[in-house]
């Protein structure tokens, strides 16, 4: 298998399980990790046989635009669902963490989904 990759996605948003979390929006890093085969784009040079990159960073914006959540786990569901339905992949791992809650130290969640 072979992977798109997108690295250090910043991306804002009101989600928390406490209440100062949903207040007001705050940043979050997403990556994700995308399975699927690529040999064929590689050998056309064409991009209807890959993914595009923009369709999944615009995955992960409306994820984060729309209702807030309480848990990461639950966002990084939710963008693993959307890709594995909408697109050629086979495998999406999502990382996602939360940059502004601790003063030190970075909390995140990374699943991984397959189809």
């Amino acid at each position: 298998m072979d992977y798109l990759t997108i690295d250090s996605l910043t991306v804002s948003g009101a989600h928390g399980h406490y209440p100062h979390e949903r207040e007001k929006e705050q940043e979050f890093e997403v990556s994700l990790r995308v399975g699927t085969h690529l040999l064929r784009a590689g050998q056309s040079d064409a991009l209807d046989d890959t993914i595009d990159y923009d369709v999944l960073k615009r995955t992960v914006l409306d994820v984060f635009a729309h209702e807030t959540r309480f848990l990461i786990e639950s966002l990084a569901n939710e963008i693993a669902e959307r890709i594995l339905r909408d697109t050629h992949a086979l495998e999406v791992t999502i990382t996602i963490k939360k940059k502004e809650v601790w003063d030190n130290g970075v909390p995140g969640v990374c699943i991984t989904r397959r189809v």
